[in-house]
């Protein structure tokens, strides 16, 4: 088969097309037949050695295609099965395997490509407003970053709910699409400090919450943003880790809560795991979730897509196709 596969930690161009051995797999596990990759900014981190794994490494963690082989005591599933998950042991490849446990069936009526666009990004939405701060109507949420996989998703989520969602852009295009997506107040921040802005549009009350995929260069404003009490949710670093930080500060600002959600332990029980999947995926079915799947690459263009999402030139869901 063929893969995209590093050596050694680097730039786009570590990515390499390699030709491999079909693997096995074993008990528990389910080979699937790879339609469609999603590319996400936790394969960027891998790639540069901000998470630590063993190479050689096949990157990606989120597929959809075919069920292909069962391994030893696997029940549940059969050959030919859509299927997709966030637990691939390797997507970018044609195939892959998963622990049957964290594999879902996609429902009739879902592409590939849309299961794979909806099933990460999609969750992480899910569980940043039904879990890390429960939405309830006529609350007020800053989403950074807003024409991005999660912000759009978010933004329909939340504003579905009956929350008033503000969010951040960079260009006036992104602006559109974020409006699209139901966000009622749209700040450019390349021209806006968005801080002043999200003051003027609460009444200088604040924001409940803030849904901060960004990191480094947002972390103090949104922080600013917030009302006594309020809540953020730090779920990203696209602009790089926030600095050590004295807790005392939070005291200052309003007794502020902050948090670093991670998607593993909102999918802590196959319960947990089908129900969001089972939200997102039904949405999407429904034609509920409207996702953005522009930015489509074939597989040996990885590095392409992995410069393309890293330089903020993509909306949507980023993916490749093997």
């Amino acid at each position: 088969m063929k893969a995209i596969q590093i050596h050694s930690t680097g730039g786009p161009e570590v990515l390499q097309l390699a030709e491999l051995p079909i693997p096995e797999p074993g008990p528990g596990q389910v080979l699937i037949r790879v339609e469609a990759i999603g590319v996400n900014f936790i394969d960027v981190y891998f790639r540069k050695g901000v998470y630590k794994a063993t190479m050689p490494l096949i990157l990606g963690s989120e597929a959809a295609g075919t069920v292909e082989k069962l391994g030893p005591g696997v029940t549940g599933f059969a050959e030919g099965d859509a299927v997709a998950s966030v637990s691939v042991l390797g997507s970018y490849a044609e195939y892959a395997l998963v622990l049957a446990a964290q594999l879902i069936k996609v429902p009739t009526g879902v592409s590939p490509e849309q299961a794979a666009a909806a099933m990460l990004q999609g969750m992480t939405a899910h569980y940043l407003a039904y879990s890390t701060f429960p939405l309830k109507a006529g609350n007020t949420a800053l989403v950074h970053a807003g024409a991005g996989g999660v912000g759009l998703l978010l933004t329909q989520i939340a504003t579905r709910i009956g929350a008033r969602v503000i969010t951040t852009v960079s260009t006036p295009d992104k602006a559109e699409l974020s409006r699209e997506a139901g966000a009622s107040d749209v700040i450019l921040y390349t021209k806006q400090d968005f801080v002043a802005e999200v003051k003027r549009l609460t009444g200088g009350k604040g924001v409940d919450v803030v849904y901060d995929s960004v990191g480094k260069t947002t972390f103090e404003g949104s922080l600013d943003c917030l009302r006594p009490r309020g809540l953020l949710a730090l779920f990203g670093a696209s602009s790089g880790p926030v600095p050590p930080f004295d807790l005392i500060h939070l005291s200052g600002k309003g007794s502020l809560f902050v948090t670093r959600p991670t998607m593993w332990h909102y999918l802590a029980t196959r319960a947990e795991l089908e129900w969001r999947a089972g939200d997102v995926l039904g949405w999407a079915a429904e034609g509920r979730l409207k996702l953005r799947m522009e930015y489509i690459y074939p597989m040996a263009d990885a590095a392409q897509a992995h410069s393309d999402l890293e330089a903020r030139k993509t909306t949507g869901k980023v993916l490749l196709e093997p």
